[in-house]
């Protein structure tokens, strides 16, 4: 007998059937037995390939994806999904879960990108283990209610900041371990690889298993750093993500040198590069020459449209000219893996978000006019950034997790068009609880009281 989807979080059956669901085609693994889309959704102008299905679920793991022309007779609980969607968890692969929520502490009233800069600066005066855990916990119970199920975030680490912050970043993968993958990359300025100090940072890095990465923008000897940062990299098995070109110069080519280097190198790592925005007011020859270098070198790229959006040619009283966020259709044209990330939150570089990657896709899909038709662009917040992270989650398919976000909406429209704060999370064949932390707990943390 069928049961109502509501049942789901309150039995918490290890064996079941969810009845009458939507998958997405573009997140379904190359094994999986049912890979057509459903024609009427396919076809123009909708264009969008979602997949029927019946979904048994067993032991944790999706156990068989049935067609929706049979119905499951086994006696086991079923729920009607009444044709929702349902995704993969998500991947958040660029975060900054140690400026989160620092808004009110800090903020960044002018709305610009230098300002930015000047508030995080000032507020590294309170970041102690004490000021850092609350915070950056906060930020993971908001990623994990929403669905996410990795998340890498940046680390400021200059002026010896990266023994604090690396070890509450330690504290806090262990204690999620059993719920998310959690990795964390060093954020410097590139200049800091003309430093000696250079060597014990990378050191660091390694200690943690983290990745090694830097601000880059244009300054003297950029090319060199770069080269140093590969070199560390290097000698310690290190993966590298590097911020690039977060500006509206078109004279920003550090995209280009970090290709460039990977490939004189031979460096056998992944490389993955973050905003990019200068790619958008470069010419479409010059532009489109780094996207075919980036293919070539395999590096691939994060795009951050709300903060980008946010940040770039902000000034008073004038609406912005330019939109700030990377060359997105262009650089899947040239085969480049690009994701989409959730960036800052609630701080100095973007007043808002929640660490929501269904907000983060529904806005970048807005932004980027990336739909009509949708395409493969579901796994911008799945499986592109998982593989980034050299995870191999973001999929579904029998045999893997039952790791699942499922949706009342039934098509695209519906999914981009209200908050859907009433998903259910599945986690491991499990309905997890999806209450958001209250900000309240925070006040005492970043002195608002």
């Amino acid at each position: 007998m069928t049961q109502p989807l509501t049942d789901l979080l309150s039995t918490r059956p290890d064996d079941y059937w969810l009845c009458n669901a939507r998958l997405p085609l573009a997140c379904l693994d190359a094994a999986a037995p049912l890979r057509t889309p459903i024609a009427e959704l396919a076809a123009p102008p909708r264009s969008e390939n979602w997949v029927a299905a019946h979904l048994h679920v067993q032991g944790g793991a999706i156990a068989a994806l049935a067609p929706i022309t049979s119905s499951p007779d086994d006696g086991l609980p079923r729920y009607d999904l009444g044709q929702g969607l349902v995704w993969p968890c998500f991947a958040d692969c660029h975060t900054h879960l140690d400026k989160g929520h620092t808004w009110l502490r800090n903020p960044n009233p002018k709305g610009t990108f230098d300002a930015a800069l000047e508030a995080a600066a000032a507020d590294h005066r309170h970041w102690s283990a004490a000021d850092l855990y609350p915070r950056m916990s906060f930020g993971l119970r908001c990623s994990y209610a929403h669905g996410t199920q990795a998340v890498r975030t940046h680390l400021d680490c200059l002026d010896g900041q990266e023994k604090i912050s690396f070890a509450v970043f330690d504290q806090l993968r262990q204690e999620w371990a059993d719920r998310l993958t959690l990795q964390a990359v060093c954020l410097v300025s590139m200049d800091y690889y003309d430093r000696p100090e250079a060597e014990d940072l990378a050191d660091t890095v390694a200690q943690y298993g983290g990745i090694l990465g830097g601000v880059i923008y244009p300054q003297p000897g950029l090319e060199a750093q770069i080269d140093r940062a590969f070199a560390l990299a290097e000698a310690r098995g290190l993966d590298l993500d590097f911020h690039a070109d977060e500006s509206l110069n078109p004279d920003a080519e550090g995209l280009r040198i970090v290709a460039e280097t990977k490939l004189r190198r031979r460096f056998t790592g992944q490389v993955n590069c973050g905003h990019c925005c200068s790619l958008s007011v470069q010419t479409t020859g010059r532009a489109q020459d780094t996207l075919a270098l980036l293919k070539t070198a395999g590096v691939s790229v994060v795009s951050l449209p709300m903060c980008n959006l946010y940040l770039q040619d902000r000034q008073p009283g004038r609406m912005p000219r330019y939109r700030g966020v990377t060359l997105l259709p262009e650089l899947r044209q040239f085969e480049v893996a690009v994701a989409l990330a959730s960036d800052n939150c609630r701080d100095a570089f973007f007043a808002y978000g929640d660490h929501d990657m269904v907000e983060v896709f529904n806005q970048s899909v807005r932004i980027g006019q990336l739909d009509r038709p949708i395409g493969d662009w579901p796994q911008a917040v799945t499986r592109t950034p998982a593989q980034i992270m050299g995870l191999d989650v973001g999929l579904i398919g029998v045999g893997r997790p039952a790791d699942l976000v499922i949706f009342k909406a039934r098509n695209l429209s519906e999914l981009l068009s209200r908050p859907q704060s009433d998903r259910i999370v599945i986690r491991q064949g499990t309905a997890i609880d999806t209450t958001l932390p209250d900000y309240a707990e925070l006040d005492a943390v970043v002195g608002i009281y």
